[in-house]
């Protein structure tokens, strides 16, 4: 009986050193599931604070990296990045692919362009920055009455520019184009009177402040960031200029991002901070 006994007692012994064991496992297993769900947590709490990552070129890189660094960024909670690219095309693509966040160079033509272009790769625009008027700039003349017969006129040759270049030589009375609203695009086989008989000459929109000292050229239209970049003021130095305050979006530029950035608080927090007064202030002022 004792021998009997004592396999008993053993075999009671047993069960309690299992049970133990299960409820030190259930423990470990809970601990884990907590560990993991806090880590989650303060993770998905980090990513609100993830860096925004902005594609940008020329001029305007130069005022998101004084957004990026303004105290009124770093009020709102907003993290920005900036990066420079130098081809505008890949800016959209980079944006699309979520290589970059959300970007601010262009305008809203040139956005739409690339939108027609890009149907599976779409992009939205969040909200506007600002206008940039093209001018028609000239070594040779004063004014517009002054450019001769059969003189070579250059235009950029990009899509958006092409157009935005036309109607600002139909604006100045140079040419007239088949009827078309603001947020159409327009091309040379479009122009149905050119009583000078003008030569329009298309090249790389980068290029145009270079063709300016072309003693075969007559006039360049050139945007006015890339004037900036070639020390032209548009109000200063060109024979003719868009209207500023023209009532049309095609040539203000906006801000652009994917469909799902664009429902994120932080890129509508983006857009309030470019228009706060004091970073408007700065961007006047350069």
């Amino acid at each position: 009986m004792f021998v009997v006994g004592s396999f008993f007692v053993l075999k009671e012994k047993e069960k309690v050193m299992r049970r133990k064991q299960f409820i030190w496992i259930a423990i470990i297993i809970i601990l884990i599931i907590f560990g993991g769900g806090l880590w989650y947590i303060t993770n998905q709490k980090s990513t609100s604070k993830d860096t925004i990552v902005i594609g940008t070129q020329n001029t305007d890189t130069a005022v998101w990296e004084h957004i990026a660094k303004s105290s009124q960024a770093k009020k709102a909670g907003l993290n920005i990045k900036v990066k420079d690219i130098t081809d505008s095309n890949s800016i959209n693509k980079a944006t699309a692919t979520g290589q970059i966040d959300v970007n601010g160079f262009q305008s809203y033509a040139f956005f739409t362009t690339y939108n027609n272009k890009n149907p599976k790769n779409k992009l939205v625009a969040i909200g506007t920055t600002y206008i940039q008027p093209m001018g028609l700039y000239s070594e040779k003349y004063k004014k517009i009455s002054e450019i001769p017969d059969g003189s070579t006129v250059v235009i950029a040759n990009d899509a958006a520019a092409e157009s935005r270049g036309l109607k600002l030589l139909e604006s100045a009375g140079l040419i007239t184009l088949k009827k078309h609203n603001a947020n159409t695009l327009v091309t040379p086989s479009d122009i149905v009177n050119n009583p000078k008989k003008l030569q329009i000459k298309t090249v790389v929109s980068t290029s145009t402040p270079s063709v300016l000292h072309d003693n075969s050229v007559a006039a360049v239209a050139i945007d006015n960031n890339i004037a900036q970049q070639a020390k032209l003021n548009v109000l200063k130095d060109s024979i003719y200029h868009e209207n500023i305050n023209q009532n049309t979006k095609a040539n203000v530029n906006v801000i652009v991002t994917t469909a799902n950035n664009a429902k994120k608080s932080e890129y509508k927090k983006l857009l309030t901070l470019y228009h706060n007064k004091e970073i408007q202030k700065w961007v006047m002022s350069v």
